[in-house]
């Protein structure tokens, strides 16, 4: 019995030994960094979720991605992850993500209604003036000030899609690139749509790149929409901007977005053979 006591506690420390071992080979998997600002235009903290390429020199300038919903539990992680991707397959550039994190994104993504269905249904909304000025005044001033940047995307959504479409008409200096997925462009009886060719109207003809799409399996509204922007994107002959619009076949509303911005970033970077 004792002979067997030993025996047990003998295989018991060894397991405790190996268990120990492991554990202490545990160590972080970090892709970036957790920063938070204080917004003084919308008078709280903001947490940016931020990626940063692999061997990541600050001396360095990268391009930056600015991607609304940017969340950890939202758009973040799968979207560094395919900007990974398209750096280590495609033509793409080392690529820093800005990933901002939402607080309320109906208050933060829509411009003012009078419409009373809407104001019920989203009580906050009507601020998307505060939330362009803080990307403007405060957020990429601070990014630029604590990296070397280049070029600068907005990657956008339904109600982000709809905020990336407003920055497109009102202030396209902003952004050299716009990627402008689902756009909820029949917010507030499509009025931004309405008024879409005579903003561009003003706008510079300075090199740009947007792209826009919906899922063949979204509302008809929402299809329509983003076909009459692409139209109307089209009709401005601005000939330093690259006019992109993809239909994607299988997608709905839910499912499109990480297959869209694969499809819109294969057009910026075309798949080149090893040499």
């Amino acid at each position: 019995m004792i002979k067997k006591l030993i025996i047990f506690r003998s295989i018991l420390f060894a397991f405790q030994s190996m268990v120990f071992a492991q554990i202490g080979n545990v160590k972080s998997l970090n892709i970036g960094e957790i920063r938070t600002i204080r917004s003084k235009t919308l008078n709280e903290e903001r947490t940016l979720n931020i990626y940063l390429p692999q061997g990541f020199d600050k001396t360095k300038s990268y391009p930056v991605i600015y991607l609304l919903d940017g969340s950890m539990n939202e758009d973040f992680i799968h979207i560094t992850g395919l900007v990974q991707f398209f750096n280590l397959m495609y033509s793409m550039p080392e690529t820093i993500v800005v990933g901002i994190a939402n607080v309320d994104r109906k208050r933060d993504f829509t411009f003012h209604t009078d419409l009373k269905d809407l104001q019920k249904n989203y009580p906050t909304t009507g601020h998307s003036d505060k939330f362009i000025t803080f990307l403007e005044k405060e957020l990429k001033p601070y990014i630029e000030s604590q990296f070397k940047t280049g070029d600068e995307y907005l990657f956008g959504q339904s109600l982000g899609g709809l905020l990336a479409t407003e920055i497109l008409l009102k202030k396209p200096e902003m952004f050299n690139n716009y990627f402008i997925i689902s756009p909820s462009l029949w917010w507030d009886d499509e009025s931004l749509l309405k008024q879409a060719g005579q903003l561009l109207s003003k706008s510079q003809d300075t090199k740009k790149f947007v792209y826009v799409s919906v899922g063949k399996g979204e509302p008809p509204v929402m299809i329509k929409d983003a076909e009459t922007l692409y139209d109307v994107l089209i009709k401005t002959g601005k000939k330093n901007w690259t006019i992109e619009y993809k239909m994607m076949e299988t997608d709905n509303h839910a499912t499109i977005l990480h297959r869209s911005l694969y499809e819109g970033l294969m057009k910026m970077f075309p798949y080149q053979e090893p040499k």
